[in-house]
Parts: structure tokens; sequence; C-alpha cells
């Protein structure tokens, strides 16, 4: 202000061309364009929405055909206007800065992992209705064909383009990322939707015991097929079937990545930033596991014992001999996986109070989205925890299963606040810096008598040979000085990490007991828990998997 005021003291003329320009002009033209992308993409969501519940009924006449036909529109709207940013990003001012937040490499490489599986999974439904060619809508075919190629497309735009402040085109980028961005959750709604069904038609089955016959087509799939009988023409339709089927989560989970990833390019579009980060503060996307023990032993012991009880759970629950013992052992482990889990994330929020670290208050979209994605997405595990909470207590608390599940669900709710807060608290420290005391100057003669003769009033000289004084400086830069709060974060941030990913795998697998114990079910109804379920369980399944990325975020800042 000072600066501004001189100068137009001095200078009228340039207190004229200085009222021309108006400085918050560009970011209310930044604000509308958010806005109204933001109104776009509303309203197409919610028009996915509702088509995408509606083909899921049976009581409903919108067939999944014309839900499949509304994905596959968006899908060539995405594709086309990505070929048109590949364009225009290689016109010079296009892309003159660039967030180093943004997209990290474990984060393009997870993107990359379930793009693979999708395609995968993409292949199996190309597969499975080729076997029903003679009597499925050709759409059927072309919609997992459409997929793939906007899969292969986008994971190439986002591994390149997610770093990008887009600073031509604004409003038409904005549109575009919002359209790719609704194209993203559209798919995982569909998605979600899809093996909802499946998982409801299972619940059905099991409580009114029938029967299905193999070798047709009798059930609800791709968003909500309506149920008919269809010849297989070949001996691989249920090899196919449950092939995709165990492939959705990957799906699924490629599909958030994408719109959080997307979010992130839109939030930076028209942004003027620039990394002044020094390089001695860049984080190193290396990950060093060379001084973790404790924490990758204990982690990888509950990931194989979580494994080994997700194999057993599948096998014993499909049996009524042992659905019991199955249930018992399910809840026993994730009991002792959550106890560990809360006394790691206690223990490191009280290593934070004792952190002299001070708190990184600059705008990052990335973490602001991380931070938001982990509190909306836990409330998926919160809801069903306090449904069950009620429901135990108010029948029988005393019996070992429901006790169990009393305890488990309280557990949860424990781990999840304590988590939440270290992965928070982590997220906003800044990074631990590497302090090396620099060498005292010296002068250095290879002549000792030359030294001696100099006067008392020189710098302090040293009489060490050359050689020894290299060996000692190289000795004193070879590594960073040992931090035990430093160790004792990343032990527990990858203790953490390893814990999410079983309690990832294990839902998303199918070990699913709120499904099938029957406790809360016979209290609550088949019908207002099927719906509580079908709607928290792809939030709390989707927060173990962000809860992962995010803790790998901390480790790699530690």
């Amino acid at each position: 202000m000072a600066l501004g005021t001189s100068l137009s003291h001095s200078n009228p003329s340039v207190q004229i061309q200085v009222s021309h320009v108006s400085p918050g002009h560009s970011e209310v033209w930044k604000k509308g364009g958010r806005l109204l992308s933001a109104l776009l993409a509303i309203n197409v969501g919610l028009v996915a929405c509702v088509l995408v519940s509606s083909g899921s009924l049976e009581e409903v006449i919108v067939q999944d055909t014309e839900v499949l036909a509304f994905l596959v529109i968006l899908m060539l709207l995405s594709t086309l206007w990505m070929i048109f940013q590949f364009y225009f990003s290689c016109q010079k001012d296009a892309v003159l800065y660039k967030d180093s937040h943004a997209g990290p490499v474990w984060l393009r490489g997870g993107l990359v992992f379930f793009g693979i599986c999708s395609l995968v999974l993409d292949v199996f439904k190309i597969g499975y209705y080729i076997s029903y060619i003679d009597c499925e809508s050709p759409i059927k075919l072309i919609h997992p064909m459409v997929q793939s190629a906007f899969i292969i497309l986008q994971t190439y735009f986002l591994w390149v383009s997610s770093k990008h402040c887009v600073q031509i085109h604004t409003n038409i980028s904005r549109y575009g990322l919002m359209l790719v961005l609704i194209t993203n959750l559209s798919i995982w709604m569909a998605a979600v939707s899809d093996e909802s069904v499946h998982q409801t038609k299972d619940l059905e089955d099991d409580h009114n015991d029938l029967s299905v016959t193999s070798g047709y087509h009798e059930q609800k799939d791709s968003v909500g097929a309506h149920s008919h009988t269809c010849q297989c023409s070949n001996h691989l339709c249920h090899i196919f079937q449950t092939g995709y089927y165990y492939l959705y989560p990957f799906n699924i989970e490629y599909s958030l990545f994408a719109s959080a990833m997307t979010y992130v390019m839109w939030k930076n579009v028209g942004r003027e930033m620039d990394d002044h980060m020094p390089s001695h503060q860049r984080l190193s996307p290396c990950f060093c596991f060379k001084s973790i023990f404790v924490g990758l032993l204990l982690g990888g012991g509950v990931l194989l014992g979580g494994i080994v009880a997700l194999v057993t759970y599948k096998v014993q629950v499909n049996s009524q001999d042992s659905v019991y013992q199955a249930h018992i052992m399910f809840y026993s482990f994730n009991i002792v996986a959550l106890s560990l889990m809360s006394i790691g994330s206690l223990a490191g929020s009280i290593i934070y109070r004792f952190d002299k670290r001070g708190m990184d208050g600059h705008k990052n979209p990335t973490r602001t989205l991380d931070v938001a994605l982990l509190l909306g997405a836990a409330l998926g595990h919160y809801c069903i925890s306090y449904y069950s909470i009620v429901a135990m207590i108010a029948t029988s608390p005393r019996e070992l299963l429901n006790a169990l599940n009393l305890v488990y669900s309280i557990l949860m709710i424990v781990q999840l606040t304590l988590q939440n807060t270290f992965i928070i608290e982590g997220l906003h420290r800044q990074p631990f810096q590497d302090t090396v005391q620099e060498p005292e100057k010296t002068i250095v003669y290879a002549n000792v008598s030359v030294a001696q003769s100099l006067p008392n009033e020189e710098p302090p000289v040293s009489t060490v040979p050359v050689p020894d004084l290299m060996v000692i400086r190289m000795q004193a830069t070879a590594g960073p000085p040992w931090n035990l709060k430093r160790r004792l974060v990343q032990e527990m941030s990858l203790f953490l990490l390893l814990c999410n990913i079983i309690l990832w795998l294990m839902p998303a697998f199918g070990a699913r007991p709120q499904l099938k114990n029957n406790l809360e079910l016979n209290f609550y109804g088949v019908v207002v828990w099927t719906i509580i379920t079908n709607i928290c369980l792809p939030f709390g399944i989707f927060y173990r998997m962000h809860a992962a990325a995010s803790l790998l975020e901390v480790f790699r800042m530690s």
C-alpha cells in the first residue's frame, strides 16, 4: 500500500494506469467459473444418481440398458475433452505453474494399479456378455469396451497433467474437469449399486433359503438388470461373472482415485503459484524402510493374520455348521487389530505433543481434500457402528456373539477418532528437517611449519592432513542424525498403513458379517438394514483405502 501511494503521488500517469487494473476481477471470474462448473456437475450427477438407483429397482421401469447408454455418453464426452486438453496443453503459456503437492508418485502408481485391475474387469465383462450375445442388448457389450478406452486415456491424462495449473481456456478446463469428475463418480455409483444388488440378492437367498439354478442368467447384473432367464452359450459364464464381481473393489477405488485427482486439478485451474520450496526441503519420492522394523513386523503380522482370517471366514460362513465359529473368529481378529491400531494412533498423537515442528499453514488443495474425505468417509463406519451398538444393547449383550459385536463397534468408533486425529495432525506438520552442523571454517595447510609462523590474530588453523579432514567431513554429512520422534512416527504410520489395507481387503472381498450374522438384521428388519448397509458400507470401505494413502503421505513426510 505504501509503495502504491508513493507511486501515485510521484507519477499521476501511473495512477491512471493502475486504476484500470482490478485485482479482484480475475478472482471474481475464477469463482464464477468454479460455481457454474460445479452447478453443471451437480445436475449431471443427480441425473446419474436417479438413473442408477432407478435401474437397480425391479419395481421401476427404467432398464439397465438406459443407464449404461447414459454412462457411455458421459465417457465419450470426457474422452473427447481429454483429447482436446492434450492438444491445448502443448501450446505456449498453457501451463506456467505446477502444484508440487498434487499427484504424488504413490497416488499415480495406485491409479495405474487399480486401472489395470479395472481393465481386467472389463475383459471379464466382455467375455461374459459375449456368452449371452444372442439375448442381450448390444449396449452391454459396448459399455465395457468404451470404459476400457476411457480408463486407458484417463490414466495417461492424470499421470501427465495431475500437477498442472492450467492458465489458458480456464473456463473450458473447469467444465471439462467437472465432466470427468462426475463421470468417474457415476461409474462409482454404478459399480457400488451393482455390488450392492449382488450382496442383497445373496442376503435374500440366505434369509429365504432360496436356491438359484446354475448356468442361467437369472440375477440383477450390471447396474440393476432386471431378472430374466437366458441360456449361456459356453461353460465360462460362471468364471467370468465371479471374476468381475471380485474385481469390483478395484474398479470402485480407481474411480475414487481419479475423482480426487481431477478435483485437485479443477481447484488448480488458473492458480498462479510456483514451487518455491528449497531443494533441501523437497520431499523425496523414495520410501526408506531400512530403519523401520517394529511397525513393519507388527503390521505385516496383522496383514497375514487378516488374510488367513478372510479366507477362513469365506469358507466357513457358507457352511451352516460353522457360521457361528466364523463370526466369532472374525470379531476376535478385528477386536485385536482395532485395539492395536487405537494404541498406535494414541501413541502417535502423544508424540506430536512433544514435537517441535511447526504447522504448515500454506494453501494446499490436496491436503484439504484428504482431510475432507477422511472425515466424510468415516461417517459410514460411524453410522453402522452406532446402529449396531443400539441393536446389541437392546437385545442380549450377554451372549458371546452379541458381546463381541458390541465391543467391535465401540472399538471401531474409538479407532476411527484416534486415527483421524493422528493423520490430520501429521498432514499439517512441517516435514522433518535434517540439520547437520556446518564444519568450522579453517585454513588448511599441508605444511605444518607454515601454520606455526602465522600470528595469533589469524583464525584457527587446522594442522590435520588433508586426507584425514576429508574423511571427517564425509562422516559428518553421511546421513541425517538419528531422531527418536521421527523413528516412532514412521513406525506408527507404517503399522497403521498395513492394518488399514487388511481392513479394506476384508469387507471389499465379501467379509461383511453385518449381512450374515442376523443380529442387526432381525432387530431392524431386512429392508431397513439392507438400505443402511448398502449406503454406509461403501463409504467405510473407501475410508480404509484413503486412510492408507494418507498414512503413506504421513510416513513420507516423516
